[in-house]
């Protein structure tokens, strides 16, 4: 026990100082997540080895990955999956999957690393949903197009996978795997069902959840808990993988609260993001056997590369082709097709997976896992840099530079000024949404009548700066998409 603990001890230290690093750093650019995998890889049984991971972390770590995949299937809306964006982001994921088949099967370079499986092509399709919420939150993404077209795809780089992980790598038969699904569906259709009925009819057991949701009762956490925790012991049960349960129960959970819950969204963070998920981080990382990756440089370039032309190519290519429902730039294009190409959670469940039933080696697992930690940082930041730059209009401000060199500066200072416009217009945007929905929830306190002055002094500054560009703020909120400043 009393090695249980040391180790513990040092993962909640570690988990307790990356947000502080993170801070640090200047510009933000390296998420909490990528520390808490680096250190996991540091202390880990093929670093310096304080950290051993024995049943007790397993155990905490299988429960941290539960409420990861809890809070992805909590953030999808079934009304985005039913509609336009999620039917475009359901053939695009099935597009990827074709083509990571054709890639791992008939690619000599795959045949030559012994990775030629469905466990591969899986991997090659995923998207870290869970991962990039925290992320998407941090640098205020959340609830912008950008934000919604990552969560449209990025749901089915999530949701494709685990099914076709429950699907294509069970030991059963055809007809037994279909029916062993079958009744964990009607499962979890019962489990949606019935707290939905008793919703509908106000039952007394229902009216006594929600009234003691805030006390030490703590009623409807407990029962959030105990959905999670069921449902996974179903999926262990039917030789399923955990994340379908854990997935699953987030999204019966939405389904049962469609417009969400404040107050227990906060409570399953903290457990979540205070606690078990930096767990599953950390032991992740711990995982990675750094020899067998030095070992082996070109499967880790190489499974990175693939990863971007199969799963970025495919979105950046749909989103290009839907521009009538989606009229992002190219720029913010690639930003979501980037962050889509975040990988970990999937590759981490996938890989254990084919370990323990032998179609991989440990070393071929640390590798594809190592690699699913690179794209935690490096899509994350090559999709910020893409965001960065996309108002500027870099193509348009290279052309006017050509056009007349002897500006160069005032072009490069004004195409800026648009950029930081937009940025304070969508603020105001956000922020006004904020406001509005406080305003139809409780109405004005102190602090949202400050935050209500707050926006009408945004607004205000909104105009000034439309008035300088010689704009109407009567009839514009912003410049249009190729607006040039009028020349002095």
């Amino acid at each position: 026990m009393t090695q249980e603990l040391v180790s513990l001890t040092i993962i909640m230290a570690v988990a307790a100082v990356s947000p502080i690093v993170a801070q640090l750093i200047p510009g933000k650019f390296i998420p909490q997540t990528v520390l808490l995998l680096a250190a996991g890889t540091a202390l880990g049984p093929y670093g310096l080895g304080v950290i051993e991971v024995n049943d007790a972390v397993k155990l905490l770590n299988e429960l941290g990955m539960a409420f990861l995949f809890l809070l992805a299937g909590y953030e999808i809306d079934p009304k985005r999956l039913a509609g336009h964006q999620g039917k475009v982001g359901l053939l695009t994921w099935g597009i990827t999957l074709g083509l990571a088949w054709l890639v791992v099967t008939f690619l000599p370079f795959f045949t030559k690393q012994g990775i030629n499986g469905v466990a591969t092509v899986i991997a090659l399709t995923t998207t870290a949903l869970g991962t990039l919420m925290p992320i998407l939150k941090e640098r205020s993404l959340e609830g912008t197009p950008i934000g919604d077209a990552i969560i449209s795809y990025g749901t089915w780089g999530e949701l494709g996978p685990i099914l076709a992980m429950a699907i294509l790598l069970s030991t059963r038969t055809g007809w037994q795997t279909m029916l062993v699904l079958g009744a964990f569906l009607a499962i979890c259709l019962l489990c949606a069902m019935l707290p939905t009925k008793a919703l509908k009819t106000g039952h007394r057991l229902y009216r006594f959840l929600t009234e003691n949701a805030n006390t030490s009762s703590q009623t409807l956490m407990r029962l959030t808990t105990f959905l999670l925790i069921f449902l996974v012991t179903i999926s262990a049960l039917f030789e399923l993988d955990a994340v379908l349960g854990a997935f699953a129960a987030g999204f019966i959970l939405r389904y049962i609260i469609p417009d969400g819950s404040k107050s227990l969204e906060m409570k399953l963070e903290g457990v979540g993001y205070g606690f078990l998920i930096p767990v599953f981080f950390v032991v992740s990382g711990a995982a990675i056997n750094v020899r067998a990756v030095a070992g082996r440089p070109a499967l880790l370039v190489a499974f990175i590369v693939m990863l971007m032309l199969i799963r970025a190519v495919p979105v950046y290519v749909a989103l290009s082709l839907d521009k009538r429902e989606n009229p992002l730039s190219s720029h913010h294009r690639v930003t979501v097709a980037l962050y889509c190409t975040t990988a970990l959670p999937i590759i981490v469940a996938v890989t254990s997976l084919a370990v323990k039933v032998g179609t991989m080696q440990s070393d071929t697992a640390s590798t594809l896992v190592a690699a699913g930690a690179i794209t935690v940082f490096l899509m994350p930041l090559l999709g910020s840099i893409t965001y960065q730059v996309a108002d500027i209009h870099p193509v348009t401000a290279v052309r006017e530079i050509a056009h007349t060199p002897s500006d160069w500066r005032t072009i490069v200072r004004e195409h800026a000024q648009v950029r930081a416009l937009l940025h304070h217009q969508d603020r105001l945007k956000r922020m006004a949404e904020t406001l509005e929905s406080l305003e139809k929830q409780e109405g004005l306190n102190g602090l949202d009548s400050r935050r209500a002055e707050l926006v009408e002094r945004a607004r205000l500054e909104i105009d000034r700066q439309l008035k300088e560009l010689g704009l109407d703020p009567q009839l514009t909120t912003q410049p249009p998409h190729n607006y040039r400043y009028p020349k002095n």
